[in-house]
């Protein structure tokens, strides 16, 4: 950390002395009972890291500190300063009262409900209001005032807005002024370091150019975010940038063995995938090997006879409703990989990243990345995503689900247009291959067990 926490500061969503970790996308530190609600949400809705055993950058922790210490809690809670909530029975959670439900019920309505945001006058037009908060956001970005930018994220402008007039996005503005801090909280909320403006130039350049080459490194580290915690996760090391050096792919111990027939099939098939395909699973191992790292880090960090029960675990991935319910299934059963089988996922991901780069680089945003069968489904068939998400908490038990209806569906869509050489693969012969991957793993092993090897 770049600064020891005050023993003034306390938990953002109970109120609870010394917290540990971080939300880093809603600016706030919470404590350990909190954070144990924050992980089952889903990175969609928290972002969390431990603000001491989680590595850092610098000025990733600086903009979280800056948006604490300056309030930004009170965005998310704005309705409860009003003393007329105390009337209506609305509280926010206390240090004493249970994690379930009591502080986990407020903490969704919180973060997953914005229950307490502050809200616009209602208008007819819901996209104008969006255009008109990104304009709001192109300007204030210049400046240093963090909380006001998330306060308009909070509210639906966007990050990647580019702006009709002007010819370039939020983070091409805070590039060109040296507003690192600013540059972090865009690029949290899905900015692109890519990007190009009207002109070609992308942040980087403008960071450049303005002599602010701190920023301009750290939009590259950001470029590559994705790939370098993938590396990070097997090795432990991380590319060197600064000297061109963008990708490290770990080799398997047991590289000289011959692979399966299945493992074969699987690489050739993620060769063959086209790159809105590849962009997607990539985003789903990265956020599977976030799940798997702030686990370990969760387990090792508390007192495991009062906190390490069922209710505050997390096994699988959290549903994400903005995704198709194949992509959250197959998100799920990710968990069912083993170490090794995990392992290898992500070298074969960091190997075509790699090599897809060399013709059609891998998109920075980790958020911005439109969604698999949706698109097929949108684009194809004419049919719309049903708005009724499944219990999916069966997805990665014991049980052995399989995604056989989904396949057969997805066989009666086109195949899919691939921009590889390796030429087109339908979304059957995607389906029956993940399906054989996950289907490997008989039974989900014991959580403590699979972190443990994962740790190692």
């Amino acid at each position: 950390m770049s600064k020891r926490l005050r023993s003034s500061e306390v938990c953002a969503d109970c109120s609870g002395p010394d917290p540990s970790w971080a939300s880093v996308n809603r600016g706030t530190f919470i404590c350990d009972e909190c954070c144990s609600v924050h992980r089952s949400l889903g990175r969609h809705i928290s972002q969390v890291r431990h603000l001491k055993h989680t590595p850092w950058p610098p000025t990733l922790l600086q903009m979280v500190e800056t948006l604490y210490n300056n309030g930004a809690n009170s965005i998310w809670e704005h309705s409860l300063l009003d003393p007329a909530s105390l009337i209506s029975g609305r509280r926010k959670a206390n240090p004493q009262d249970k994690v379930h439900p009591n502080k986990a019920e407020f903490i969704r309505a919180k973060y997953q409900m914005l229950a307490f945001v502050h809200r616009l006058p209602c208008r007819d037009d819901d996209s104008v209001t969006a255009k008109d908060l990104s304009k709001q956001l192109h300007s204030s970005v210049r400046t240093g005032n963090l909380e006001t930018c998330l306060r308009l994220l909070s509210l639906g402008a966007q990050a990647n807005f580019f702006h009709p007039e002007k010819g370039n996005t939020p983070l091409h503005v805070a590039s060109k002024a040296g507003q690192i801090l600013q540059a972090e909280l865009l690029a949290v909320y899905g900015a692109d370091p890519g990007t190009q403006d009207a002109s070609g130039k992308t942040p980087v350049d403008y960071a450049r150019q303005g002599g602010h080459h701190e920023l301009a490194e750290r939009l590259v580290e950001i470029q590559y975010e994705l790939t370098d915690r993938l590396a990070f996760y097997l090795c432990g090391r991380k590319p060197d940038h600064k000297n061109g050096q963008h990708f490290i792919i770990p080799q398997m111990a047991d590289s000289s063995l011959d692979l399966s027939e299945l493992a074969k099939a699987a690489k050739k098939k993620l060769q063959s995938l086209s790159n809105h395909l590849f962009e997607e699973l990539a985003m789903d191992v990265y956020d599977e090997v976030d799940r798997r790292e702030t686990d370990a880090v969760w387990l090792a960090t508390q007192n495991h006879s009062t906190l390490v029960t069922e209710t505050t675990v997390v096994p699988f991935l959290p549903v994400n409703p903005e995704y198709s319910s194949t992509r959250n299934q197959g998100r799920q059963k990710l968990a069912r990989f083993n170490a090794h089988e995990f392992a290898t996922l992500v070298i074969d991901i960091l190997s075509d990243a790699k090599r897809r780069q060399q013709g059609s680089p891998l998109s920075s945003s980790k958020d911005n990345v439109e969604l698999i069968l949706k698109t097929i489904s949108n684009q194809h068939s004419g049919e719309s995503q049903d708005n009724d998400q499944p219990d999916y908490d069966s997805v990665a038990s014991d049980e052995d689900t399989d995604l056989d209806a989904t396949a057969s569906k997805a066989h009666r869509q086109k195949s899919l247009d691939s921009d590889l050489s390796d030429g087109p693969v339908t979304v059957q012969e995607f389906m029956e291959v993940k399906n054989a991957l996950v289907a490997s793993e008989a039974k989900i092993q014991q959580l403590m067990k699979l972190l443990g090897k994962d740790a190692n």
